[in-house]
């Protein structure tokens, strides 16, 4: 088997969960490549089935190599990336993120291989610019961490070269699901506040710093993997879908909603207990976000979100719980 299906970061949060919907669709033709260091990060992958692995910069060094080496491949998702939204290491974020990604794009582009990459809702900084994703306003956008800005600056690249005329790039908002146990303290709520319900019977929230906001009353758009992952594969599938595009529910939640969904998901009664928020994430941490997902649904998606009570159920009872990976039977 030759592979046709490039995945970066294939045993991340997102790669794997896209690898396991492609599984389910009988594709097994596909490359993966990730870094594999010390964590349990490989468990995402033992249960999927694909052509080959590489290390990341192992495929890369093919590359300069060879141009030429993996000339069936016919589909990329660069989903690779350092996501540490707390990551001060500015130079690391700007090698890893955007300079990977722009090196790829180029290869990807010379042989007309559809491309697709992960971006973030972390561009839209505070918001004020608004969160819809269209490039009129691009330059406007202010990320509030290292993070959000290695990839703006990529959209920004991909934009004044006309690439995004021939790409597509995803604005994941809040992704939560299984597979995300080797993130540590980037997990989602859901999986760190199980953990706390286990061991302490309630959820820590933070205090909100706003009038305009009341403790846990902060929004976020809270997507799905599995949802994430379908709308990632219907843009690659959909030649004309090029340019940025969120992916998110369109529908903002409160961090309280997410923990009441929790303690329903374990039939437990609610007990949340606010916090002090970190100093230095004060000036850099959202209160609002909301995909604006018209561009999206312009595309032809038409296919309803799962609920954030229905996903945080589905993600305890079958995953959390039991303990098990996607694809583990």
């Amino acid at each position: 088997m030759s592979p046709s299906i490039l995945v970066t970061g294939g045993a991340g949060l997102i790669g794997s969960a896209l690898i396991h919907a492609l599984n389910l669709r009988g594709q097994e033709d596909i490359l993966v490549t990730d870094v594999l260091g010390k964590d349990a990060k490989w468990k995402n992958l033992s249960p999927l089935r694909f052509d080959d692995y590489l290390q990341a910069d192992a495929f890369l060094d093919l590359l300069d190599e060879n141009p030429d080496a993996l000339g069936t491949i016919r589909t990329i998702y660069h989903l690779g990336a350092c996501s540490a939204t707390t990551e001060t290491d500015a130079g690391y974020l700007m090698e890893n993120n955007y300079g990977y990604t722009k090196r790829l794009a180029q290869w990807a582009l010379a042989r007309g291989i559809r491309f697709v990459y992960a971006s973030s809702a972390a561009t839209y900084g505070d918001g004020a610019q608004g969160m819809d994703d269209g490039t009129g306003h691009l330059d406007t956008l202010r990320p509030l961490n290292a993070y959000g800005y290695s990839k703006h600056l990529f959209d920004l690249h991909a934009k004044r070269n006309g690439w995004l005329d021939r790409m597509a790039g995803i604005k994941y908002f809040n992704v939560f699901g299984p597979n995300e146990g080797h993130k540590g303290e980037m997990r989602s709520l859901v999986a760190k506040a199980y953990e706390q319900i286990l061991e302490t019977g309630k959820v820590r929230l933070f205090k909100s710093y706003r009038p305009d906001y009341r403790d846990g009353e902060q929004v976020r758009d809270f997507v799905y993997v599995k949802d994430a992952v379908a709308m990632t594969i219907h843009i690659a599938e959909t030649p004309s879908a090029n340019g940025l595009f969120n992916i998110g529910t369109g529908t903002p939640r409160t961090w309280v909603d997410l923990a009441t969904a929790l303690f329903a998901a374990l039939d437990h009664k609610p007990e949340i207990e606010f916090i002090e928020m970190p100093a230095y994430l004060r000036n850099q941490y959202q209160y609002h976000t909301c995909a604006d997902v018209s561009r999206l649904h312009a595309t032809g998606w038409n296919i309803p979100t799962t609920s954030l009570e229905d996903a945080v159920t589905d993600y305890v009872k079958n995953y959390l719980v039991p303990g098990k990976h996607l694809g583990d039977a």
